[in-house]
């Protein structure tokens, strides 16, 4: 009896061991994220590029909620934490529970904290970080208080929340030992709100031996089940209230009054009200969420993107560097990298009739739409690198340990 009471102990314990974590050569790096796999979005995106690339070199845990399985779960290289999410919606999105047993057991574990949101599991790596005098980097994705405010859309409410979240994000982001901004203008935005925590600029980056332009056109509308003797406009991102879908739907509307051969492809997920007000209009595309939007993208005439808040909108970047001509908002970053008439155009926000027009500029100026699909490429080949990205996020963490 003792002897099976002994193996049933020894079970036990190779259990609760994890292999993960017996790498003392490696420093410990803790990921907290209120955004993850499967929930496809930009956090969700760039923790795929980046885990791979930095767990080489650190022993990661990701903290994160349960929004389902997701394509990290099998690596054995990574571990990951979840935390069940809760009923309650903020636009399209359902915050994880606060757990902060669970969190303080991993952030105590950890040498490093990297915080990429400052929701409900974001807000209390850091608390607790700061508490067990663990180092804390935070990468700003978003202007948390743009981004919530105009998330939920209720015109009464979205001035005092947005007045609320700014206070915590100053109380939360003032905690961090660095903060890392993929823009200048974004650092200096956030230190006018006195926000004096040190930042770092490091820009996101873009597969670009994935995300390729297409050499035919008409095969890739084709493929999609398209007449290629149709117009496409298209976007990639989450359905929410923020990336203001209804001007792109309005000019989509505009255009086709004028040219029936006109196509609207809107890839992605989100609020049920915005799908069923999008597919209530003759000739919009809805594919829902994929893992390869590449198809999409090069079977599109032009992609627009009429965020009203955005950091860097790493879909804009993939379009450009399929060789999408991109109509854009002149938000965050985006309005930098985009160069009018050159590697893209800009659109008045908010203006319907603004972006019908540059739509049907580009659909007469073959010479210029070829012209700025060539650019956004290059732009895209030079500057933006997702190897450049993990590198340069990998040189800040050494600096900060």
């Amino acid at each position: 009896m003792m002897k099976k009471a002994k193996k049933k102990n020894k079970k036990k314990a190779l259990k609760t061991l994890s292999p993960k974590r017996e790498t003392p050569q490696k420093k410990k790096l803790l990921i907290a994220t209120d955004n993850f796999l499967p929930r496809w979005d930009g956090i969700s995106r760039f923790l795929s590029e980046i885990i791979p690339r930095l767990r080489y070199k650190y022993d990661i845990t990701v903290i994160a909620p349960d929004f389902g399985q997701s394509s990290l779960d099998d690596d054995e290289s990574v571990n990951i934490v979840k935390i069940p999410i809760t009923k309650f919606r903020i636009g399209d999105f359902k915050p994880a529970k606060f757990h902060h047993r669970t969190i303080r057991r991993e952030v105590k574990r950890a040498d490093i904290v990297f915080s990429q949101t400052i929701g409900p599991i974001g807000i209390l790596s850091i608390f607790a970080a700061k508490r067990n005098k663990k180092k804390i980097i935070s990468f700003i994705h978003s202007i948390e208080w743009e981004l919530v405010s105009k998330a939920i859309g209720l015109s009464l409410l979205s001035k005092y929340i947005r007045i609320l979240t700014k206070i915590i994000a100053r109380k939360i982001y003032n905690k961090a030992d660095l903060l890392i901004v993929p823009s200048e203008n974004i650092a200096e935005m956030l230190t006018w709100q006195k926000i004096k925590t040190k930042k770092k600029v490091i820009h996101l980056g873009v597969d670009t031996k994935k995300f390729v332009p297409t050499n035919n056109k008409i095969s890739a509308k084709k493929k999609l089940g398209i007449d290629p003797a149709f117009f496409v406009i298209g976007h990639h991102g989450r359905l929410g209230r923020e990336k203001d879908l209804a001007t792109l739907l309005r000019a989509y509307i505009l255009v086709k009054k004028k040219h029936p051969k006109t196509l609207l492809i809107v890839v992605g997920e989100g609020l049920d009200s915005i799908k069923k007000k999008l597919k209530s209009v003759p000739g919009v595309i809805l594919p829902g969420s994929t893992n390869n939007v590449v198809p999409h993208l090069q079977a599109m005439d032009v992609y627009c993107l009429t965020s009203l808040t955005e950091t860097t909108s790493l879909t804009t970047l993939e379009a450009m560097s399929c060789g999408v001509p991109v109509i854009a908002t002149r938000v965050g970053f985006v309005k930098h990298y985009i160069k009018p008439r050159i590697n893209g155009l800009f659109f008045k926000e908010g203006n319907s009739f603004d972006l019908a027009n540059q739509i049907m500029y580009l659909m007469k100026q073959e010479v210029l739409k070829r012209k700025i699909s060539l650019e956004a490429r290059k732009t895209v080949e030079k500057e933006f690198s997702w190897d450049k990205t993990a590198k340069k996020i990998e040189e800040t963490i050494e600096e900060i340990i």
